[in-house]
């Protein structure tokens, strides 16, 4: 999946480095004893496979900052200690592996054409994944892996799909190389995203270039400040989403930024608030459209932040697999 001067490795998951990550107990069953592996892959009967990507290319790409290559590590150890229970066993997951950089690279053009390269081998990932019906979790590196994503997705069912992202910044920028801010513009332009919709914009945080385009475009468009006058209701935006999606697989994204006092690329002290976005994602899960659920941006920067994000990531995709 990769040569040897490409900037991306992909590694994969093995059952040794899964049970590294647990701390054992007599009486009781974590999840990491539980899950599939890489190697389980072709007999696996299971329905979700995560993948992590250990990058921060794309946000720094976008002339943003650095640190979303750290959110991964910090949800695995916490996912994988969760309780397997009558509520969530880890039989129902798969931990594919993770991608990651083996080049420091700093000057914009070569980030960007960075970002292009890391499309093409997430893309490669993902095709297998979706051809045997499974439900990928992308977790960590920047919000420009959407793209691969949606490509992925629309590439094997040959029909473009629908995509919600909750979101300060609507990532629809110009069409300049890839970055972290321009997924949804990019899958748009190419025919890979037939609809976009994109809740809790921070007005002052997207431009009117921008905001024009999700104009042209017939996007979805909310404003966190419209939630906190009372003049929309946030779940109930969600609700009426979900039941504009017909016959087409739904992306679900969630870009941890949007969330209140959550360490992450472009950390926000007035967001949703972490229950919020679960009951989000629980929506999501429970329309049955969902394709791939995608969480970014995560940016730690000390053992406080790692503990924070690792445990919000696990609640959230334990949400959505038990939803």
């Amino acid at each position: 999946m990769n040569s040897s001067n490409s900037i991306f490795t992909f590694q994969e998951s093995t059952k040794d480095m899964v049970l590294s990550c647990v701390s054992q107990r007599e009486g009781e069953v974590k999840l990491g004893e539980k899950v599939a592996v890489y190697s389980d892959l072709e007999n696996f009967t299971g329905k979700y496979v995560v993948l992590g990507v250990k990058e921060d290319v794309g946000p720094r790409a976008n002339l943003g900052l650095s640190g979303s290559d750290a959110g991964y590590a910090c949800f695995l150890k916490r996912f994988l200690n969760m309780q397997s229970n009558s509520f969530f066993s880890g039989e129902e997951v798969l931990l594919l592996g993770e991608v990651l950089v083996n080049t420091e690279i700093t000057e914009l053009d070569d980030l960007r054409s960075g970002v292009a390269e890391l499309d093409d081998l997430l893309v490669s990932i993902l095709v297998p994944i979706y051809e045997k019906g499974l439900i990928p979790i992308l977790i960590g590196g920047g919000h420009n892996n959407a793209y691969p994503l949606i490509k992925a997705c629309s590439m094997v069912q040959s029909k473009a799909m629908d995509v919600v992202n909750c979101d300060p910044h609507a990532d629809f920028r110009a069409l300049e190389g890839r970055h972290s801010g321009n997924s949804f513009s990019y899958a748009m332009r190419e025919g890979w995203l037939a609809n976009y919709a994109v809740l809790g914009l921070h007005q002052q945080y997207n431009s009117q270039s921008m905001l024009d385009r999700l104009a042209e475009e017939e996007c979805y468009v909310t404003f966190f400040e419209e939630y906190l006058t009372g003049q929309r209701d946030f779940l109930a935006d969600v609700d009426d989403v979900l039941r504009q999606v017909s016959d087409v697989s739904l992306g679900v994204e969630l870009d941890m930024d949007a969330i209140i006092g959550m360490p992450s690329s472009a950390f926000t002290p007035s967001g949703f608030s972490l229950e919020e976005v679960r009951k989000y994602v629980i929506k999501c899960a429970k329309s049955k459209k969902a394709a791939y659920l995608h969480l970014p941006e995560a940016a730690p920067k000390n053992e406080r932040e790692e503990a924070i994000v690792g445990k919000a990531l696990a609640y959230l995709v334990s949400d959505f697999i038990k939803s």
